[in-house]
């Protein structure tokens, strides 16, 4: 129904135009592939000497290494963005000015500075020394960048919920921090979830910029098996099936967070008293009186 209001239905001349779409789309895809596949096998690509270290247990136990790394690297950075994320972005929705610039100021300067400049300025402060001093200073580079998206996510979120919520809050006596915490918090949750889910993934994938600094990473043990076997290309294709597993695995967790967490209750005031309530969708009437 939805689909019928916001645009008409495809006549039989659309949808035999949208089909000659995708078969040429496909065809172009395949053509690019099947070039790229070509030239590799042209240059002798796919030999099995550039392939072998792969299948050997030292490479394999020093890819391992490092995917733990990254994977540790990327959780520490997710939990410290959204940390850093709800506080600057509640921040930046309050009343006094002492709290709200500044909260403006720290999240528009790392929204603005590239990522790589905050790694490598990070990095260069803890004394510029490749293993942990590296790795905290990706972390860290990467807290301050995406915790600044979110940030922005956040106060977006806050805002969106209906302004009756918090009026009907205020209305039965609630502080302005109850408000925030017990009220709009919950239901901009909802409207949050997706967002900070694809921030959680480009996290993930920016986690690779550690073989700037030499951070402990997957990156960096790729770096270590090219170089020794000369093998560019195929350790390439290898580090990107991980990140493409990683993110998959992440997205399907994240998902699944959303449907058993999220979408079930939603907060309610009745008399006076917080409850909760079966969810009744984002338009929904979460606060009653």
């Amino acid at each position: 129904m939805a689909a019928s209001v916001l645009f008409d239905a495809p006549g039989p001349k659309t949808r035999a135009r949208h089909r000659l779409y995708g078969v040429v789309s496909a065809i172009v895809l395949a053509a690019i592939l099947g070039a790229i596949i070509w030239k590799l096998w042209e240059k002798d690509q796919f030999a099995y000497r550039y392939w072998e270290p792969f299948v050997t247990p030292r490479i394999i136990n020093v890819l391992l290494e490092g995917l733990y790394k990254t994977v540790g690297a990327a959780i520490f950075a997710v939990i410290g963005a959204v940390a850093f994320g709800i506080v600057f972005g509640v921040a930046k929705l309050s009343d006094h000015r002492l709290v709200r610039w500044p909260a403006w100021v720290v999240v528009e300067f790392f929204r603005a500075v590239p990522l790589l400049m905050v790694i490598i300025a990070t990095w260069y402060y803890l004394d510029a020394q490749p293993g942990n001093p590296a790795f905290v200073a990706l972390v860290v580079g990467l807290i301050l960048y995406n915790g600044s998206v979110i940030a922005e996510i956040v106060r977006a979120g806050i805002n969106a919920v209906p302004s009756g919520q918090a009026e009907a809050a205020y209305a039965i006596g609630m502080r302005k921090s109850q408000v925030m915490r017990i009220i709009l918090l919950p239901q901009a949750i909802k409207i949050m979830i997706p967002a900070i889910i694809s921030q959680a993934i480009v996290a993930l994938k920016d986690t690779s910029l550690g073989y700037a600094i030499l951070a402990p990473g997957i990156t960096v043990a790729g770096k270590l098996v090219y170089g020794e076997f000369r093998n560019t290309i195929q350790t390439a294709l290898v580090l990107a099936a991980f990140y493409i597993v990683l993110n998959l695995l992440l997205s399907a967790l994240a998902t699944w967070v959303q449907r058993r967490y999220v979408g079930e209750k939603q907060v309610e005031v009745v008399g006076g008293i917080v409850q909760s309530q079966p969810d009744a969708g984002a338009s929904g009437a979460g606060l009653r009186i």
